[in-house]
């Protein structure tokens, strides 16, 4: 799934995308609050995780202008400024979450997992269909109980359809969420994608449905 990181600290923001790509999201960075803004309302990201203080457009009026504009992606605000005031004016504009700078990665991942939770409709943290269960903190899939292993992007496609079990996903989106915006890819990467988790889960977990997407069912076999 993909992430946006807005962060004008170079080191911070090489930090956060070193630790979430480990953990097995697409990142995008960006240092600047218009960019960001154009980013937020016209790519699909799962979550942002938003700095207040940024160059060009501060990060409380790039989170007002995407709930002005409709925007509903979790946002995660991450901020030197701790104070509890700073806190309730965030939340207030629009944010989902608020976690003060300093901060432990352990914790970020898990307030990130919560939230792309939430928003999926999802209230436990691992997921399970049929026979498969998948544990995002520990990136991990088993089937009956046996480990399967899954390279970062062929985990990547198993997770977002099993959070979205039950709703056919297209290509489209899945190219989307799945890919980076600069990450170079075929026409049929998704097809060849989906053919290599099939050969190692089988051919009954993710359906086809031709010229709509890809399934797997809320109760799969």
């Amino acid at each position: 799934m993909r992430l946006l990181v807005v962060e004008d600290d170079e080191q911070v923001a090489a930090t956060l995308r070193a630790s979430l790509t480990a953990a097995g999201f697409s990142v995008e960075c960006t240092a600047d609050g218009r960019e960001a803004w154009f980013l937020g309302e016209t790519e699909p990201y799962a979550a942002a995780i938003l700095d207040l203080g940024l160059p060009g457009l501060d990060g409380l009026s790039v989170l007002r202008h995407w709930r002005a504009a409709g925007q509903r992606l979790p946002v995660l605000i991450l901020s030197a400024r701790g104070d509890w005031t700073e806190r309730v004016e965030g939340i207030e504009a629009g944010a989902d979450d608020y976690l003060p700078k300093p901060f432990r990665m352990e914790e970020l991942l898990a307030r990130i997992r919560a939230l792309i939770r939430r928003a999926a409709g999802q209230l436990t943290p691992v997921l399970v269909q049929g026979a498969f269960r998948l544990d995002p903190r520990r990136q991990s899939l088993s089937r009956d109980g046996l480990p399967i292993h899954l390279s970062p992007q062929e985990y990547r496609l198993v997770s977002y359809l099993m959070q979205h079990a039950g709703r056919v996903v297209s290509q489209h989106e899945l190219t989307e969420h799945l890919y980076a915006q600069d990450f170079e890819r075929e026409s049929n990467a998704i097809e060849v994608l989906v053919g290599r988790v099939r050969r190692k889960l089988g051919a009954e977990l993710i359906q086809t449905r031709r010229g709509f997407g890809y399934l797997i069912e809320t109760d799969p076999p």
